[in-house]
């Protein structure tokens, strides 16, 4: 007769890091949809997922590359793309109904592009429990300043500001303009 117990394996997702059932339940007891948010090495994917008895339900996807429909040339990972996904994302919520949600990180933390796209799901009128505001980014670094102010001083190395800004430079997208070009994207949503 075994001496031990017998050892209990836990699901495959929570093995290999997938899912935190802990938080995925805290989530789940607060009765909102979920506003899921996704990092690739490309975009920036987003989904409000309703839980029903069957399971989840995806009620409304957004992907950031729905920017360039609007005309954005620059990347569509960078901090201004995420903050506009955010109000692009509300703004259709809103339309279809779903006026409040609670974020889903996933196993990121709260900071950088999540954040901004928290910022701009916000500003674009959803409601989202958030506690405070100090964790958005500043205004600057959500229009793109930031770049415009590294672009400048690239400037002075043609080389190094060619190899750095290739895929904007191919787009005919310029650095040095990228935060009027973040105010118009975001009049243009608004309008919507």
């Amino acid at each position: 007769m075994a001496a031990t117990k017998p050892r209990t394996v836990p699901f495959r997702r929570k093995r290999d890091y997938l899912t935190h059932y802990g938080k995925r339940l805290r989530l789940l007891l607060s009765r909102k949809p979920r506003l899921a948010v996704r990092i690739t090495n490309t975009r920036l994917i987003a989904q409000i997922i309703g839980f029903g008895e069957k399971g989840d339900k995806v009620l409304l996807a957004l992907d950031s590359s729905a920017l360039l429909k609007l005309g954005w040339k620059y990347s569509l990972k960078n901090i201004p793309a995420a903050y506009l996904s955010g109000m692009l994302l509300a703004k259709k919520a809103t339309s279809k109904g779903l006026t409040a949600a609670v974020l889903d990180t996933g196993s990121r933390s709260l900071h950088g592009k999540i954040s901004a796209f928290l910022s701009g799901a916000v500003a674009g009128g959803l409601k989202i429990p958030h506690g405070d505001s100090k964790l958005f980014p500043p205004e600057e670094k959500l229009l793109g300043k930031h770049v415009e102010n590294y672009a400048g001083q690239l400037r002075q190395k043609p080389a190094l500001y060619q190899r750095h800004f290739a895929q904007y430079l191919k787009n005919k997208a310029e650095p040095d303009t990228m935060s009027k070009h973040v105010e118009e994207i975001k009049k243009m949503i608004q309008k919507q």
